[in-house]
């Protein structure tokens, strides 16, 4: 008798245990659901260790989670703000510069990117002139400039490669633009640019052809040279001309450059 009394309560027992389990089958997968959402409830309306615990992320900004295409963090706001008012202030100087010339003295102007070529043809020999504006724009601004001038221009001042082609042979002229430091304040007839580099090949340029600096030439070659330059419309009028010409297509690039980083940070 005690046996079936004991089995009768085990099985008592039992019931306890698995009734809710039962129920919770029975009830489908609805309860499970009501069961989740009333402890999240319970959770998040206790105490305040609770709400830390369910805290994910404090977002102070609307974002991309809520089907927002907008910032999604603080850094990022600020990024766009300052991106607006800068483009905005480099847009009025943009309108102040002008358009950028499709030509120049005569040369074509063919740009992709950072790279820009000029090229002429006078009779059957070809000139062309290639340039990078990437780092060109002196970051001391005019530091040579008078002490009472308190803003100075920006100017882009590259360095360019001078070819003149006659068949498969090319002169090739590296060119750069001087610097106050270096200029001599004795000479009567100031330079714009130096000759850097001479060398003579055929057909495209290799690691292994010869090339003589511009410092170690003979004075008068040099001379020479710059006088065939000039000749070739690559004279001192010339290379001013080039530099506001890069100094504007430079910032015209930086512009791009703030409007894609603009359109970036706000792609959330």
């Amino acid at each position: 008798m005690n046996n079936i009394v004991k089995a009768a309560a085990r099985i008592s027992s039992m019931r306890s245990i698995l009734n809710p389990v039962r129920q919770l089958v029975v009830a489908g997968p609805n309860a499970s659901t009501n069961l989740c959402t009333r402890t999240l409830w319970h959770m998040c309306s206790s105490s305040s260790a609770n709400n830390q615990m369910l805290k994910t992320n404090n977002h102070s900004l609307t974002c991309s989670c809520c089907n927002h295409q907008k910032v999604h963090t603080k850094a990022e706001k600020d990024l766009v703000d300052f991106l607006t008012e800068e483009i905005s202030t480099e847009k009025k100087t943009q309108k102040q510069q002008g358009h950028i010339p499709k030509e120049l003295d005569g040369f074509k102007i063919e740009a992709e990117g950072s790279e820009l070529e000029l090229s002429k043809e006078s009779g059957k020999e070809r000139i062309k002139i290639y340039f990078n504006i990437n780092h060109t724009v002196d970051a001391d601004g005019g530091s040579h400039q008078e002490e009472h001038q308190e803003i100075s221009e920006m100017r882009s001042q590259p360095t360019f490669e001078v070819e003149l082609i006659r068949g498969d042979e090319i002169l090739g002229l590296t060119c750069s633009f001087l610097t106050p430091d270096h200029q001599n304040p004795d000479d009567e007839y100031q330079d714009v640019f130096s000759i850097d580099e001479v060398t003579m090949y055929k057909g495209e340029w290799k690691d292994e052809t010869y090339a003589v600096s511009g410092e170690i030439l003979d004075g008068n070659l040099y001379d020479l040279l710059m006088n065939l330059l000039e000749e070739k419309g690559v004279s001192n009028e010339f290379a001013l001309k080039l530099s506001d010409f890069a100094t504007k297509y430079e910032h015209d690039q930086y512009v791009g450059l703030l409007e894609r980083m603009q359109k970036f940070v706000n792609s959330k």
